[in-house]
């Protein structure tokens, strides 16, 4: 009774994290594309980006540990 449970909130928490990984992913590319296409980029929109990076390789590397894959969508 208990233990099913428990693997229903590993398998919630799993997704929330691919979704998670998914947005960080996509905001820390967008950035990165604003800096390269930037002549002269601010220090916060360098930090920001760099912020975002950092955030999506460590949730990159927990979906690593927790063995996670993402399921493909159709």
């Amino acid at each position: 009774m208990f233990f099913r449970r428990k693997g229903e909130l590993r398998n919630e928490n799993n997704q929330k994290l691919v979704q998670q990984l998914e947005e960080i992913k996509r905001s820390w590319l967008n950035q990165k594309s604003l800096l390269e296409k930037s002549l002269d980029p601010s220090e916060y929109a360098i930090i920001q980006a760099k912020i975002s990076e950092i955030k999506y390789f460590y949730l990159f590397k927990e979906a690593k540990r927790r063995k996670v894959t993402a399921s493909k969508r159709k």
